[in-house]
Parts: structure tokens; C-alpha cells; sequence
């Protein structure tokens, strides 16, 4: 089983004619007729801030108009959501950041703020982090054995850190515990680099998150015990992946582009084929590679589908671990 439906590298890099990007004859006009807006629901300086950057600056080259990247960082990183549900138009010239946070937060609010499948005009996917556990470099614990001996040995004391109730990693570290009949106590930290110098402190005995923590493990003051990637990562190639320690587990949280509901699918043509021939040229797969990000493309049909697929999977996992925000 896929825990994400991730399907890697999918298609390969296919090449583009220059018809492929032609803008076709829409109703409107042409389009696109102006700059086009990219609402990053982040602070600057991030991974996804970066990639998306990147992803905007060269798009632009291709559509004939920049794409301004605007942050608005709140909420979990649903302020794009919000926006696109809210204000914008279905024109093409506002879109947003769809991540999973985004999928999840009907399913653990009281009053749902949209459907994140019917609400949300979903255009393509792009790629996902790399996650994993890492603890004190010098601590007791050095390899994902000797993390499950301790958490048996000491219920409830094992502590973890992530940077958020109800994130990605946090899910995926209730279904590991569960799976092993674990008692462990999550440590949320508002962002996943002050999680990370936690456990260097020792504050928290382990950090799961994506990877704000590889400088730490670069540095030598952190340890890597696994990734959950699909394969082993390049640059941590000790630290096995969730697979090869016996569970049918990927998670990379996948995030890709969405706009309003109602979108134009000429519009959405055309945005998407800008966006899939800058995600995988050669400045931007560097980005991706100097944060560690795996390549999760979904052209637009498979994209609705993973998201309608994650939406249900939201819902099981929220319900079954009795999930509120609010």
C-alpha cells in the first residue's frame, strides 16, 4: 500500500512544444493578458517559498507575463485557502499553494471552511519534503530498534517533537505508534527548525518532521534513524526508509497549484503546462535537490483524483484519532 498514493518521477520529464504552451482562443481574450498571482501561505525563506519561487520565475518566462509570488503566512499556512475560497475570481490570475494542512482541515474544525476537492480548482502537482526521525547525535538511541526497545521499555516517556497538532508527521507518528502498540508523548513546536534545535538541546528525545533537521545531522548533533521517502536518501544513504523497516509507508506530503472553483479548463491548460515544463527544468530541479523535495508530479486529472483519494483518507484518520483544532 502507498500511504500517499505517491507515484514518483511520473512520466518523466516529457518535452513540451512550443504549441503546448500556445494560450488557447478563450472567450475572455487570450490568455494570460497580465501578471498572474501565486499566494505562498508561508513565510519567505522556506523550502516550498523557495521551489515556488523558482516554479513563478520561470513559468512567467513561458506565459508571456510574470507570476508575482505574494507570502501570506497564517493559519497553518491556510491563508491562500482562504483567499481563493473568499475573494478570488476563477479567472486564472490568482492561485495558491494546495498542501495537505489545506485537505485535512474540514475534517478536524467544527465548521468546515470548504470542501477541499469541489471548493478548490486543482491544476497539477508538484513535488513533496522529505521527512524523518532524528534524535541527539550522543543520546542513547541510535537506530529506529533502539527507539522502539526504549518506548517498550518506557511508556509514556519517549517524547517527540513536530511543528504542529494534526500535521502530516504528526499523523504519520500516531499510525507508527499504533502499529507497535506504542505510548509516546508529541512536543509541538511552531516551526519545524525550532523542533529540531529542541532535541540538539535535549529538550525533546526525537524530532519527526521534514528537513529542517539536516543541518543539525550534517553538524553531528543530530542522528537520522529513518526517512520516509520511497527510496534512501542521497544524502543520508545510512538512514533506512519506513519501507525497508516493515511498513507500507511513503509519506512526502505532496503539495501542488489550485485556484478557485470554476476555472476555465482552457485556462487551467495552459497554467498547467507552464507550471510542468518549470518544475522540471534544470533550475528548478536544484531547488528541489537542495532541500531534499521529491519530485510528485500529477498532471490535472491525476491531481484531483489525489486529492479526493487524501480527503477520505483525512477524514478516516481524523475521526479515528478524534482530531479538533478548535
Amino acid at each position: 500500500m502507498d500511504f500517499e498514493g505517491t507515484r514518483l518521477g511520473r512520466r518523466g520529464a516529457l518535452a513540451l512544444g512550443g504549441a503546448a504552451l500556445a494560450a488557447p482562443a478563450l472567450a475572455q481574450g487570450r490568455f494570460p493578458d497580465r501578471p498572474i498571482r501565486l499566494i505562498i501561505p508561508w513565510p519567505p525563506g522556506g523550502s516550498a517559498d523557495a521551489q515556488l519561487r523558482s516554479l513563478a520565475e520561470i513559468a512567467g518566462r513561458a506565459l508571456g507575463h510574470s507570476v508575482v509570488v505574494e507570502n501570506r503566512p497564517g493559519a497553518s499556512g491556510t491563508m491562500g485557502a482562504l483567499h481563493l475560497t473568499t475573494q478570488a475570481r476563477p479567472d486564472g490570475y490568482t492561485i495558491s499553494q494546495m498542501h495537505l494542512s489545506i485537505v485535512r482541515r474540514p475534517f478536524i474544525t467544527r465548521n468546515p471552511p470548504w470542501d477541499p476537492v469541489n471548493d478548490f480548482t486543482h491544476i497539477i502537482g508538484l513535488c513533496g519534503w522529505m521527512f524523518g526521525i532524528a534524535v541527539k547525535a550522543d543520546g542513547p538511541i541510535k537506530s529506529w530498534a533502539d527507539y522502539i526497545a526504549y518506548a517498550r521499555a518506557n511508556p509514556g516517556r519517549l517524547t517527540y517533537t513536530t511543528s504542529g497538532i494534526a500535521t502530516t508527521n504528526h499523523l504519520t507518528m500516531e499510525e507508527l505508534a499504533a502499529r507497535e502498540k506504542l505510548e509516546l508523548v508529541h512536543v509541538p513546536y511552531r516551526a519545524s527548525n525550532e523542533a529540531a534545535v529542541a532535541v540538539a538541546s535535549g529538550e525533546v528525545m526525537s524530532v519527526a518532521d521534514s528537513s529542517a533537521w539536516a543541518p543539525l545531522v550534517d553538524g553531528g548533533q543530530l542522528r537520522l534513524i529513518c526517512v520516509w521517502t520511497a527510496e534512501r536518501s542521497p544524502r543520508f544513504p545510512d538512514a533506512p526508509t519506513l519501507k525497508e523497516l516493515g511498513y507500507d509507508m511513503v509519506v512526502t506530503s505532496p503539495y501542488g497549484l489550485a485556484g478557485p472553483k470554476g476555472m476555465d479548463p482552457g485556462v487551467v491548460r495552459v497554467l498547467h503546462d507552464a507550471c510542468k515544463a518549470a518544475l522540471f527544468d534544470p533550475a528548478n530541479t536544484a531547488v528541489r535537490a537542495q532541500f531534499d523535495m521529491p519530485l510528485e508530479y500529477y498532471d490535472t486529472e491525476e491531481y484531483r483524483s489525489f486529492i479526493a483519494r487524501r480527503a477520505q483518507y483525512e477524514k478516516a484518520m481524523a475521526e479515528r484519532l478524534k482530531l479538533r483544532i478548535d
